[in-house]
């Protein structure tokens, strides 16, 4: 592309391409795509973005193109590279000049610039740096500003690659420009300082934006620039710099107003102080032991002390925090229990922050971080007041502790608790015990205390476990307070709630559940929203393992119908998705008991789905609570399906947008559905049209989707396999060449259980594996799992259809060249070898029967793997027969004469329509219909029929005498 007649080309496109006019925008946006490949494109797109006389949006759109053109084809290797000779010349314009007036259009020249040097930084381009350096240095403001922007997206995009050369270069570069950072820092931050304190707001402004930036370089720097950062004095006097520069910083925001232009920036410039602090510690835990005791004296006394009144704001004291919490838990700092295998730094760390940590260091801590920052805020009061479900979503599912003070100070409260309990539990127990009994509910300020040390001990739940008696305490005094109805003690019956469902857990009496449901029960009654969530949002039901279902029988009508119109007034998806969530777990633990009061649900579920649109996470809710509902009614979820099969059609259809949020609860519930329905429906065996595409994903999901493949075939193996066996034979071929043995394993099951259920077709239906399940046994499989499977699938054809068995052998010996009785003999050859790859004894007794139905018979090959066909039988007999201790006689332990429903205890589910239906097909099967003891007595009688007693008895007597002598006692009788 020549330069000069392509520029004009290009900036028209490029104006188009900023259009509003879709007619105008997508072809200049298909002729750009096409000149991405063009050499010298890079080069038209630096000249126009660099041309600061054109129209800003096309300058922006040329910078874009050109950063999407380094990620894509800068690298040597990548498809349609640009030359080297056109990206020496690229790098040369990027950096001849850095005065680009447009802030965005700078910061994203500066971000290509890193890009660039990421790839080619130092060794194709060892000037960046020296330039950008000299840059820095200039007196003209903008060029200063943007050489010191583009440096600082330099050296953060170098300190991110690992690969140990690259870390190398960087260190080498952080030797070479480490002084001068420093210097550049020091000088940017005493230019502000002194602009600050003549009242020069605007040029103040400009100084704390290099300061800004300069310490983003020096954190980078800092941070990632060293092996052993503690051995360089530069580094460490930088670091404790920091905490001067730090003061200053926040002496300063007492004067700079809170509307002003350096206000915000100057907050922002403090968190980086911080962070500096914060991610050395990191990542040198053992060089930042010489800052151990200076960040623990700074923070404590900013966050715990009169020293931060009126100079520390929120952000900061979460980060304070922060970095009390990272030293306290850092495991760098803890000794071994055996002291002598703990290193040198480790025990001087410890020793520091034992140091620093003395009793009245910790007590104050605690009593300042439960009466200061524990206490409710007028703003969340009154938010309670507005929007109490939004309070209640704020305050339990809020932000990461990591940023809102909230959640902050109480993993602060936990960490430093659980560290120091001993210390701190006596404090902690005298706070409760100076609370004893109720509290006055005009007093606002005891009430906001109270609830602030009920808050701290929930947290120190396990830490108290020795030192509290829950169970005196609930019923001495706690439930005595959720039952003070008066409006200003909704705190206390919150906090009271919420410490409840801390420490059921952890020590609270089964006997004293009943109790606990009534008082749930009345603040669901008395609407105490707020209190009622707040329980739920710490206690399931399905998690206590305390929980007894006859307990909470009488209570199921009322609380079920109460959680059922909470769930119809609570707004906020959040919320609904919580009380669903506790519905479920109800119907969970109860289950067929739930059947009474679920009408109302069944009802409101429909309009919850269809309010629910854009909600996907509130839908996943929804398809748990069908889960749990289908499980409950049993059979009786065949009247849910007008509702239940729309709904598992959208989840699991993988051409919805959906399916991404909803499949997996989807493939859940479609399971659980064919499990317990009574019979077949043509709506039930449309949505198998899904499946087809489910398989093709091949996702983590395939195991379920395997499963709901052989809930069809039991419910319905006619029906079903008729509509959808080839297809699914087609998708299991697809399948099996790219599968792990578990995958493998999943549908040679699937195969097995269409043979099971339809002895007859199932062979011909499923004809095109049986191939190379016959060549897998002959060829002796190494996967035993995978062989056991294989020669259950032949031991059915075998036993149960031996027509097809002939022409399957006769087909095999056609492809593979050989004789049939070769065929046949070299897979009786490698069952016989590999019957101990089959573990389960349903198909140890199924592989006995198949092997013996062989007999009787005069072929040469039969006879000649006669003695392993008896060895096996004899396998299968110690496996299943049992002695029957009254009579002396052994009997078939898996022989099964008529359908007894099983009667499943308090503890255990009952069967499903599904159990029943395996239940019904193994009265068909012969491993559970024919006795195996009987069934060898008649094969070698048989066989001595055929042959006459001397040929029977020279067959005999190639078997071991030893299994003759066993064989003889298990047929004693006949």
């Amino acid at each position: 592309m020549d330069l000069n007649s392509a520029s004009t080309v290009v900036l028209q496109v490029l104006t188009q391409a900023t259009s509003q006019d879709t007619a105008v925008l997508k072809p200049a946006e298909e002729q750009l795509k096409q000149w991405e490949t063009q050499p010298g494109f890079y080069s038209v797109l630096l000249n126009i973005f660099t041309n600061h006389s054109l129209d800003v949006n096309v300058r922006w759109l040329a910078v874009l193109y050109f950063k999407n053109g380094i990620d894509r084809y800068w690298r040597r290797v990548a498809p349609h590279a640009l030359s080297e000779e056109e990206k020496t010349t690229l790098r040369a314009g990027l950096i001849t000049n850095f005065n680009e007036p447009v802030n965005q259009i700078a910061t994203q020249i500066s971000v290509l610039i890193a890009k660039v040097a990421r790839v080619d930084c130092p060794r194709q381009w060892p000037e960046l740096i020296p330039t950008l350096v000299e840059s820095v240095k200039v007196q003209d403001d903008l060029q200063q500003h943007r050489a010191l922007l583009t440096l600082y997206h330099v050296t953060k995009t170098l300190a991110s690659k690992r690969l140990a050369a690259d870390r190398k270069l960087f260190y080498d570069l952080t030797s070479s420009i480490y002084s001068f950072a420093c210097s550049l820092w020091n000088h940017h931050t005493d230019t502000f300082l002194q602009q600050i304190c003549t009242g020069d707001e605007a040029a103040a402004a400009n100084s704390l934006e290099r300061t800004l930036l300069s310490l983003k370089v020096l954190r980078k720097l800092t941070v990632n620039g060293f092996v052993e950062p503690h051995w360089n004095a530069e580094v460490m006097g930088f670091l404790h710099a920091v905490f001067e520069r730090l003061k200053q910083f926040l002496q300063c925001s007492r004067s700079v107003r809170a509307e002003s232009i350096c206000r915000d920036r100057l907050e922002k410039t403090i968190i980086l102080f911080t962070k500096v602090l914060l991610d050395f510690l990191d990542q040198h835990p053992f060089s930042f032991t010489a800052l151990i005791q200076r960040s623990l004296e700074f923070s404590v006394s900013y966050v715990f002390t009169e020293a931060g009144e009126g100079v520390v704001f929120e952000q900061f004291i979460v980060q304070c925090m922060n970095l009390i919490k990272m030293i306290v838990k850092n495991y760098a700092y803890k000794p071994s229990k055996n002291i002598e295998d703990s290193s040198p730094e480790t025990l001087e760390a410890h020793k520091i922050k034992t140091a620093f940590f003395t009793y009245p260091t910790l007590m104050e801590i605690c009593r300042r971080l439960v009466t200061h920052y524990f206490l409710l805020t007028k703003e969340e009061l009154t938010m309670w007041e507005e929007d109490p479900e939004s309070f209640t979503v704020e305050e339990t599912g809020g932000d990461s502790w990591k940023y809102s003070l909230r959640p902050c100070t109480e993993v602060l409260f936990i960490d430093i608790f659980h560290e120091y309990n001993q210390t701190l539990t006596p404090v902690l127990l005298e706070m409760v015990h100076s609370l004893q009994g109720s509290t006055n509910v005009e007093n606002a300020n005891a009430i906001l205390i109270k609830d602030a040390v009920y808050n701290a001990v929930g947290l120190a739940a396990y830490e108290l476990f020795d030192s509290v008696d829950f169970d005196q305490w609930f019923k001495n005094q706690l439930l005595a307070e959720l039952q003070v109805s008066h409006d200003s003690y909704k705190p206390i019956r919150r906090r009271v709630i919420w410490l409840i469902g801390q420490w059921i857990s952890v020590k609270f009496k089964s006997d004293l559940r009943p109790i606990l449901y009534e008082a749930i029960r009345n603040l669901l009654q008395d609407r105490d929203l707020v209190s009622v969530l707040f329980f739920l949002n710490v206690y399931l039901p399905v998690d206590d393992f305390e929980f007894r279902t006859d307990q909470f029988l009488p209570y199921l009508e009322s609380m079920f119908t109460l959680l059922f119109q909470l769930l119809q007034e609570v707004t906020q998806c959040d919320t609904k998705m919580h009380v669903l969530h506790v519905l479920s777990c109800v119907i969970e633990r109860v289950n067929m008991q739930i059947r009474p009061y679920v009408g109302c649900l069944v009802q409101y579920l429909p309009l919850l789905w269809k309010q629910s649109e854009e909600h996907n996470m509130l839908r996943c809710a929804i398809l748990t609570t069908l889960i749990h509902l289908v499980q409950g009614l049993g059979a009786d979820s065949k009247n849910l399906y007008p509702f239940l099969l729309p709904v598992i059609q959208l989840s699991t259809d993988v051409s919805q947008p959906p399916h991404v949020y909803l499949l997996e609860d989807g493939l859940e519930l479609w399971l659980v559905t064919l499990e317990n329905s009574p019979c077949l429906t043509p709506e039930l065996l449309r949505i198998f049209q899904n499946m087809s595409a489910l398989l093709e994903l091949s996702s983590e999901n395939l195991k379920n989707c395997f499963k709901i493949i052989n809930a069809y075939i039991f419910l319905s193996s006619s029906e079903f396999l008729q509509m959808y066996a080839a297809d699914l034979c087609q998708s299991f071929c697809e399948l099996l060449k790219d599968i792990t043995t578990e995958g493998q394993v999943q549908i040679l099951k699937v195969v097995e259980n269409v043979l099971k259920v339809n002895p007859v077709l199932g062979p011909q239906m499923f004809q095109p594996l049986l191939p190379s399940i016959f060549r897998g046994i002959i060829d002796g499989e190494r996967y035993p799992v995978v062989m056991s499977t294989y020669l259950g699938i032949m031991g059915r054809v075998l036993l149960q259809n031996a027509r097809f068995f002939s022409l399957l052998l006769s087909q095999m010996a056609c492809e593979l060249g050989q004789e049939l009785d070769q065929i046949l003999g070299n897979m009786i050859e490698m069952w016989v070898d590999r019957m101990d790859n089959i573990t389960q004894p349903e198909r140890r007794k199924l592989s006995a029967l198949a092997l013996l139905s062989l007999l009787p018979s005069l072929n040469s090959v039969i006879q000649d793997k006669f003695c392993g066909i008896i060895n096996i039988s004899v396998e299968g007999l110690h496996d299943v027969m049992t002695e029957d201790s009254e009579t002396g006689t052994y009997k078939d332990c898996m022989l099964m004469s008529h359908f007894e429903e099983p009667k499943a205890t308090e503890d255990e589910e009952p069967p499903t329509e599904q159990d029943k239906r395996k239940k019904m097909l193994a009265l068909k099967d012969p491993v559970h219909t024919v006795s195996l003891q009987q069934f060898i007595y008649e094969k070698l009688k048989a066989q001595q029929e055929l042959l006459g007693e001397q040929g029977f008895h020279a067959l005999m007597e190639t078997v071991d005498t030893e299994i003759v002598a066993q064989l003889q006692e298990f047929l004693q009788g006949f």
